[in-house]
């Protein structure tokens, strides 16, 4: 199952003229007997909704007051989460004659027509408050808490990641915690703004609308929905078109193959790097330590010590942490043992809880050789969201092949290994017919039926700051900026934006006002530095005929410091 819980608001989603139907019950049901949880949150007051909810024991968890409460139905336990206006501030408002008003453990609730008197209230008291609307309701919370800051809370009690969660709701204030959900559904008779975002819209309005999205996690697990949900694919790279090449990070395996020291494993990385931005959880097993460099991942095991399973999988029970498993303490003929008993456990906790969300696998060859033979790992019929690392496609197993989505060939001959790849799984080879650019890596998306394609690489984070000091710091040579000025009295040379920076605040002003009516400047940061979004703020600069060139000066140099970390002035 991709989905493992559904989390749903209350008014006008789940109920309908004041009550929840039984049939809605019935689906909640249904939905619970396959293991998935159910969720409710709602702006209601604790005490005001449990008054009027038949069946509060049908959630695993209830967060209330839009965000601030939370709520376990089996042993009743209530957990608040912000703190409680000061009663002087709902003093306050009822001296100012706003009512009705419903006052919670942390919430302020009033009619939504009262907006204009509240916000009076919140400027004079000094309070760091909000409003949040939900139809014809008005919420007064602190500025941090939300439904999307609720549900989080919520799902990590119940050791879940929002990546296997689908909500449903219908009204304003729903919008924080469906952008949290992996999939997000409006009801039919949800706000304008609701449904234009989300990723599904049902049919049925209120409770009728849950139960279609029911029906459709039982029926094929929202995989139909599944060409909509792009906006947290991983980005590979961009084409010789200038479009980016984005991969799902549901559902595929990829193989990365490439020679020694061709780039594969800093393709790999960026890979996850990227994967591990969107909050997926990664597991990255390295035979070299070559994936110690990932600053954000907790290492396990070293050259001296080997990892311990027991303690790797108690590190994944944590959604919010990525692993590195080094495996240089173990022997290389014993490590497909250590796999053997590794991976099992893994795929038992995908079951349970989706997580890891992405297994790397380096020096795949090792695990699962061409030679199937007795110290292979065992390969799950039913396995997702692998990336393989390898030297040569034909040195990894065929049954483990055939079973690869995506191929990316690194290296200075990329071509010759699709070609491998091909003749191992017994299909044509397919053509390749654009030439390459400097630096592209080789693209075959065959789970999706592409053609193979040349693509530039998005750059890691670590090469993306070696970039940074590059431009920041370095030495651009022939591309360095000569100041010259209208009549090429001046040859002061900026090698680095460090060096610019500090020229461009010294030069006189008709230098200064001559590049920059010129478009040097502009044309400088796009095709020497390579920074088009600089380059496009210098633009907007230069157009603008209400500034002096010592406020040009300024706002050209903050927009470079702000993008880089140049080094302090003496």
């Amino acid at each position: 199952m991709r989905y493992l819980a559904l989390t749903c608001d209350y008014d006008g989603t789940l109920v309908k003229h004041g009550a929840v139907t039984d049939e809605t019950f019935a689906a909640l049901e249904r939905l619970r007997a396959t293991g998935r949880k159910v969720v409710l949150v709602t702006g209601r007051v604790l005490g005001d909704l449990l008054a009027i909810l038949p069946r509060p024991e049908l959630f695993d968890r209830i967060v209330a007051e839009n965000g601030a409460v939370l709520y376990r139905p089996i042993g009743r336990e209530e957990r608040v989460l912000a703190e409680a206006p000061p009663p002087w501030f709902v003093d306050r408002l009822r001296e100012t004659g706003v009512g009705p008003l419903s006052v919670g453990r942390a919430i302020v609730a009033t009619h939504a027509s009262q907006d204009r008197a509240v916000l009076d209230v919140i400027r004079q008291s000094g309070l760091e408050l909000r409003m949040v609307y939900n139809q014809d309701a008005l919420m007064v919370l602190p500025a941090e808490v939300g439904k999307g800051s609720g549900l989080r809370v919520a799902l990590q009690e119940l050791g879940m990641s929002p990546h296997e969660v689908v909500g449903i709701g219908n009204a304003e204030n729903d919008h924080a915690f469906l952008a949290l959900c992996e999939c997000s559904a409006a009801t039919a008779d949800a706000v304008p703004s609701l449904r234009e975002r989300a990723d599904l819209v049902t049919k049925g309005e209120n409770g009728r609308g849950v139960i279609e999205l029911v029906d459709g996690l039982l029926d094929d697990d929202l995989r139909h929905v599944e060409p909509r949900l792009t906006r947290r694919h991983a980005l590979l790279g961009t084409t010789d078109d200038g479009q980016p090449l984005l991969i799902p990070p549901y559902g595929g395996n990829v193989l990365v193959v490439g020679p020694s020291g061709s780039g594969k494993t800093t393709f790999a990385m960026a890979l996850l790097e990227r994967l591990a931005e969107q909050s997926y959880q990664f597991i990255a097993i390295d035979p070299e330590g070559d994936y110690s460099r990932f600053e954000d991942a907790i290492e396990l095991g070293d050259m001296r010590r080997p990892p311990s399973i027991d303690e790797i999988l108690r590190v994944l029970d944590n959604p919010d942490t990525d692993v590195s498993v080094n495996l240089l303490a173990i022997a290389l003929g014993d490590r497909p043992a250590f796999l053997e008993q590794l991976f099992p456990r893994l795929q038992s906790m995908r079951a349970r809880t989706g997580r890891p969300h992405w297994i790397l696998i380096d020096e795949a060859h090792h695990v699962w050789p061409s030679a199937w033979g007795p110290v292979s790992l065992t390969f799950p019929q039913e396995v997702g969201e692998l990336v393989l690392v390898t030297l040569h496609a034909d040195e990894i197993a065929v049954p483990i092949l055939e079973r690869i989505d995506v191929v990316i060939s690194v290296g200075p001959m990329p071509e010759p290994e699709l070609v491998a790849f091909s003749v191992a799984i017994g299909v044509p080879p397919p053509p390749v017919t654009e030439p390459p650019r400097p630096g592209d890596v080789l693209v075959w998306n065959r789970g999706a039926g592409q053609k193979p394609r040349w693509v530039t690489p998005a750059p890691g984070r670590g090469e993306h700051l070696r970039h940074l000091r590059k431009y920041a710091e370095g030495n651009l040579r022939e591309k360095s900026f000569y100041f010259r000025g209208p009549d090429e009295r001046l040859n002061l040379r900026a090698r680095n934006l460090a060096v610019f920076v500090e020229i461009a605040d010294g030069v006189d002003d008709e230098t200064w006002l001559y590049h920059l009516a010129q478009g040097d400047y502009t044309r400088w940061f796009a095709e020497a530095v390579k920074d088009p979004a600089l380059s496009a703020t210098a633009a907007e600069i230069a157009a603008r005929t209400d500034l002096t060139p010592r406020q040009s000066r300024a706002l050209i140099s903050e927009a470079i410091t702000t993008r880089y970390t140049l080094p302090a002035r003496p």
